[in-house]
């Protein structure tokens, strides 16, 4: 017999430097090839430029596999850390959380805008590169060093005799090859991603060389969005002239940070939308997220005044958020003082107050540019309209096809008003007093509540004709509009009333147990539910940070996930220089304690909410059955105590 594994204090291990860059590399960046730790680089040169600092970023493809990134920025500080006691370009290239971004206090830190917030950027790159050197043009010297695999084997110091009469930075990186899928760099994306650069920084050059080929680009775009959009969008025809405009906070702004706010150029067209690219502080968002949320409210808002105004909208036609921007070709970038992103690879902006800075912003500039321009105003409130109309007819087409046969709706259901399933959701939520902020949190027209009474029954080894004895899983079906079923199976989903199915539960282990067990009825008898991507978890706050008003910054509310995001927001406000202790926080118990209008700003609003999609991940289906059969099955008690012990050291405990 093999001996039982052994969970004692040496199985703790404390990862150092950057070993856990080096061992979860997919926890600090995308790992199907090295482009983003080469976007790190001329992340940080870009920033020099957004800082008003360089007018030229140079990019070389070199034919050994290295890519050069050269600024003419002012070179990273090259003296002693007057705390770490080592130089600050080998703090910056080897220490997680070590950066120049952190301190924005009144906008006067280093960087007061900047896409790098972390401090883990170029330390990730160095941290899987072979090689990476650095010179650094300062103050009239130049300094290099030299890194491989992460550790320091040249040592900063000065190059005598070298050329002095510039600034700058200059990194040269050979990606590992070990770390990627694939060690190549796309070059489309690479050209697509120096482009925005050159489109966001009017007046600054953006070269790239290819050294195996010979090919050379540049970019300098002097009108920047409007011209980078012309460019795009040449050949098609714009139902009206291009909406552009900028609006940025000023000194004495009392809701935003001086220079916060945003610039765009938006299109609308027949054909629809060709061009939607988003952008904080230089920082491509791909996945888009709160300011491209509060591009759409804002124009939606001016549209939906200037219909009412003159009294355009037919009778029975609602207008939606989505008539407005279905159509709509646009370039947003915003200038957020501190964004918070989705991720480490920064493809989502998740700061709440992104909505309204930008959706106040744009909504004013919109609603003076459609009165300046009736005409034009009339064309863009027709194209909504028709949209609004054709998006009717397609749900009422929806409700024909399911109006035969359809069961009794659960008394508990509160459901929303509108039938469209790309439209609606459901949240699934614990307990009748949660339920009731829920219901009224929501937005009545895509939103529906169904409260559950206590635990879901574990359904993993329940047979199928035996489900609906329990009332809350009965309830759940017939409300979802979807029979239980085998993996095998090809169910009937032309009956499915809501596209996306929301797990609500506290954030605490009762919490987690419910989703557990909800997971688990979805998995074994509704799993093509989870194999199209309709079953979601709703995260709400463990945590409000109430943040008292700093200068002309006015007093803030912060929701925290957990005791770890908690911290980070904590350390946050010390860079920022809010005085420690000056804050109060407050632990939401339950989501009975949160109040509706908080319910749905943190959990329920699709702008500012986190929405985890539920899918197999790395696993496949018959390998997730066995994880669940371990994990929920009666007779496996044996099965999960080897499991727990093998893997307790893994878990995070919230003490």
């Amino acid at each position: 017999m093999t001996s039982p594994s052994r969970y004692t204090e040496e199985s703790i291990q404390v990862l150092k430097g950057l070993e856990p860059v080096r061992q979860r590399p997919g926890m600090y960046t995308r790992t199907e090839n090295p482009l983003h730790i080469i976007q790190e680089i001329i992340d940080n040169a870009a920033d020099e430029a957004l800082a008003g600092h360089g007018k030229h970023i140079q990019v070389t493809l070199q034919a050994d596999g290295a890519v050069a990134v050269e600024d003419d920025g002012r070179g990273i500080p090259v003296g002693l850390h007057p705390e770490e006691g080592a130089p600050v370009v080998e703090l910056v290239f080897t220490r997680l959380h070590a950066g120049g971004k952190f301190d924005k206090h009144a906008g006067e830190g280093a960087y007061a805008f900047s896409g790098g917030l972390h401090g883990v950027g170029v330390s990730v790159t160095n941290a899987l590169s072979t090689r990476l050197d650095v010179t650094v043009w300062r103050d009239g010297g130049v300094h290099c060093m030299a890194f491989a695999g992460g550790e320091v084997i040249q040592p900063l110091a000065p190059v005598e005799g070298a050329k002095r009469k510039k600034s700058g930075t200059r990194v040269v990186a050979r990606p590992d090859p070990r770390y990627f899928d694939s060690p190549n760099i796309p070059l489309g994306e690479l050209i697509h991603l120096l482009r925005s650069k050159a489109v966001l920084l009017p007046g600054v050059k953006v070269s790239l060389n290819v050294e195996k080929t010979g090919e050379t680009h540049r970019w300098h775009y002097e009108n920047g969005l409007r011209g980078y959009l012309e460019e795009a969008l040449a050949g098609t025809d714009l139902l009206i002239p291009l909406f552009e405009g900028a609006q940025f906070a000023g000194k004495h702004d009392e809701q935003f940070a001086q220079g916060e706010g945003a610039q765009w150029v938006v299109a609308w067209s027949e054909e629809g939308a060709a061009v939607r690219e988003s952008y904080v502080n230089l920082i491509p968002t791909p996945a888009g997220g709160t300011h491209e949320a509060g591009l759409r409210e804002g124009l939606f808002g001016a549209v939906k005044g200037f219909v009412e105004l003159h009294s355009l909208l037919p009778k029975g036609v609602k207008l939606l958020p989505e008539d407005v921007f279905a159509r709509a070709s646009f370039v947003l970038s915003a200038k957020v003082l501190d964004p918070q992103f989705q991720g480490q690879i920064k493809e989502r902006l998740t700061s709440r107050d992104a909505v309204r800075l930008v959706g106040g912003f744009v909504r004013s500039a919109l609603d003076l540019w459609l009165h300046s321009n009736v005409e034009y105003g009339k064309k863009l409130a027709e194209l909504a309209i028709r949209q609004a109309q054709a998006r009717t007819r397609s749900s009422q087409k929806v409700e024909k096809r399911k109006s035969s046969g359809v069961a009794v709706l659960p008394g508990k259901l509160t459901d929303c008003e509108s039938s469209d399933p790309s439209r609606t959701e459901i949240f699934l939520v614990e307990g009748d007093s949660a339920g009731g902020s829920a219901k009224m949190g929501r937005d009545k027209n895509f939103q529906a509540v169904l409260p559950l009474r206590g635990k879901v029954l574990n359904a993993w080894e329940v047979d199928r004709d035996r489900l609906f004895a329990n009332n809350e899983i009965h309830d759940i079906s017939v409300a979802v509009g979807v029979d239980p079923h085998g993996p095998d199976d090809t169910p009937d989903l032309s009956g499915l009333r809501y596209g996306k199915i929301c797990i609500l539960s506290d954030a605490d282990v009762d919490g987690s147990h419910i989703q557990v067990l909800l997971l688990t009825l979805f998995c074994r008898h509704f799993p093509r539910l989870v194999e199209l991507g309709h079953i979601h978890i709703a995260r709400p706050p463990l945590f409000r940070v109430d943040v008292p008003a700093q200068g002309k910054r006015p007093s803030r509310k912060l929701y925290c996930l957990d005791a770890r995001e908690l911290q980070i927001v904590e350390d946050k406000l010390r860079k920022e220089n809010v005085r420690d202790g000056s804050w109060s926080i407050s632990r939401f118990k339950g989501l009975g304690e949160m109040s509706a209008e908080q319910l749905w700003e943190t959990t329920m609003n699709p702008d500012t909410r986190r929405l985890q999609p539920v899918g197999y991940g790395a696993l496949d289906r018959s390998q997730t059955h066995g994880m669940f059969t371990m994990l929920m099955g009666k007779g496996e008690s044996a099965s999960r105590r080897a499991w727990l012990e093998s893997k307790g050291n893994l878990a995070e405990v919230d003490i």
